[in-house]
């Protein structure tokens, strides 16, 4: 089994940065592309961002728009969500995901195992 925890979490101002965390412990060895959604109150949950094992990623370009980096650290397991510029849209429940290894890289919430409990993130105008 694989458990992932998400910090970093809070209440930032317009404008400003943020950077998210997420641990994978468990069967870590099993995990491959590790990503980012969130979900606004009263919305879907959506894809931000993700990143492989070697280096492959894919951004929600609608919403994040240059502002978000998604970083990984293989040899802790970890992976990274820079945000800056934040906006008082990008208020939401920001989750953590994985998929297994060797499964095509994926957007959609179906294509994940693995989810974390969520961190909440707000910015305030």
């Amino acid at each position: 089994q694989v458990q992932l925890v998400e910090s970093g979490g809070g209440l930032v101002q317009a404008g400003g940065p943020l950077r998210l965390s997420c641990a994978a412990s468990g069967l870590t060895f099993s995990i491959g592309a590790m990503g980012w959604f969130r979900q606004a109150p009263g919305k879907e949950r959506e894809f931000v961002a993700v990143l492989t094992r070697t280096g492959e990623m894919r951004y929600n370009a609608e919403a994040v728009k240059g502002r978000f980096t998604i970083s990984r650290d293989n040899a802790k397991n970890t992976v990274y969500l820079q945000m800056n510029s934040l906006k008082p849209e990008d208020t939401a429940v920001y989750y953590c995901a994985a998929q297994p290894r060797n499964r095509r890289v994926g957007v959609a919430r179906n294509d994940y195992n693995y989810w974390g409990q969520g961190t909440q993130v707000t910015v305030s105008s």
